[in-house]
């Protein structure tokens, strides 16, 4: 039995390694281009791919980086990640779209309609992915806070840090906003009875009244239900504490194991989280993370690889695994996590454009020419991962009483 997955793909500025601006297919002077990203995001839907995500941040440095020792060796500057998605829905026709979005400093009013609109101008396939923010540049490119997260404590572990675990409560409080003004119009809200003069049943649409740690909201989205009802919520997440947040408020998580027994401690912890909440009707879609360099042959990716690490001054570190190969590696990979049940793997290309052509012009045709890609029909991105679409809370509520 040949088992399947979904591919999703990760984009970030030149690509995942830091000198990838700098390798002869790069198109560095092309980053801020509307063409750059509308041919990138083009050639993933044509591939069949089912997700991209686009990388985001607030602030001039990568997280944790020091504001006073800024590396000018490193890709700088990024255009808004929703508004590239939203000027490549109306020119792409499957792919669901998921920027990133910083919880720590951004609006969840203000994400939830932008989110929405997304989801309008996609026709059904948009979402989001949730980073919890704070570190000291962040703070300063808005002048609101005062403490956050400088860094990661020695230990490695979230729970050491109260500020890392107030920014993940408060990642938490914004997607449960989020969801609730998704739901705060009913899907008939809307009349159009020209007749009787009404455009709109005030009846069905709802504050939503949250007060919580972090936002205190009292109204309604400005934006009519979206196609999808609630836009796909993801995160990524590496430990327990994260794990938590995606099994109480996210749809799919990103995970990064590096080997097989790695990838079982992760599901046992995900299944736990999972337990605490009641997931039975829709189970959490569990995506892993793969960083890929590919070149036709295995001689070839090492010496590409090497020559960028030795354009950044070190070996390319990452969270996620990362595979220097052929094609054939890659399709190796993703086929023995489809193997171990996962729902999908995220490809984070090492370059940009060359392993983006890579993904979905060599290893996509030979997962599909295996079986192992998962090709699901669905008008939306829910539809393509098998996840309902969920009814307003609102209508549950009075269905209850």
């Amino acid at each position: 039995m040949t088992h399947q997955v979904h591919l999703g793909i990760a984009l970030e500025r030149a690509g995942w390694h830091p000198a990838a601006w700098r390798a002869a297919s790069a198109h560095p002077r092309s980053l801020t281009s509307p063409a750059y990203w509308r041919d990138l995001l083009r050639a993933s839907d044509d591939a069949g791919i089912a997700l991209a995500t686009i990388e985001d941040g607030l602030s001039l440095t990568d997280r944790f980086e020091s504001v006073d020792a800024l590396r000018p060796g490193r890709v700088r500057g990024r255009l808004d990640a929703l508004l590239i998605a939203s000027y490549a829905a109306p020119l792409t026709r499957r792919i669901g779209l998921l920027p990133t979005v910083t919880t720590s400093h951004t609006e969840p009013f203000h994400v939830a309609t932008g989110i929405q609109t997304l989801d309008f101008a996609s026709r059904g396939r948009a979402g989001v992915r949730l980073i919890a923010g704070a570190s000291a540049a962040e703070r300063a490119n808005f002048g609101r806070r005062a403490i956050g997260v400088d860094e990661i404590p020695a230990s490695g572990r979230v729970e050491d840090a109260p500020a890392i675990l107030a920014a993940f409560r408060e990642a938490g409080e914004f997607a449960d906003v989020l969801a609730r003004l998704w739901d705060s119009w009913q899907d008939d809200a809307i009349i159009r009875d020209v007749a009787s003069g009404r455009f709109l049943d005030a009846d069905r649409v709802h504050n939503i009244e949250f007060e919580g740690e972090f936002f205190s909201i009292t109204g309604a989205s400005i934006v009519p239900r979206s196609p999808q009802g609630r836009p796909l919520i993801s995160v990524l997440a590496h430990q327990t504490v994260p794990f938590r947040l995606a099994a109480e408020r996210a749809d799919l998580v990103y995970v990064t194991p590096h080997d097989e027994s790695g990838l079982v401690a992760i599901r046992a912890e995900l299944d736990a989280a999972a337990d605490e909440r009641d997931r039975a009707l829709e189970p959490l879609r569990v995506f892993v993370d793969l960083v890929v360099l590919i070149e036709d042959t295995p001689g070839a990716a090492r010496s590409a690889a090497e020559q960028l690490d030795e354009w950044a001054g070190e070996p390319l570190a990452s969270d996620a695994r990362v595979i220097v190969g052929t094609p054939g590696d890659v399709v190796d990979a993703v086929r023995g996590l489809a193997a171990s049940g996962v729902d999908g793997v995220r490809l984070r290309p090492a370059r940009q454009p060359a392993d983006v052509i890579a993904i979905t012009e060599k290893v996509t045709p030979i997962l599909r020419s295996t079986g192992a890609l998962r090709e699901t029909d669905g008008a939306s991105l829910r539809a393509r991962l098998g996840l309902a679409r969920p009814a307003s809370r609102y209508v549950r509520e009075k269905v209850a009483l």
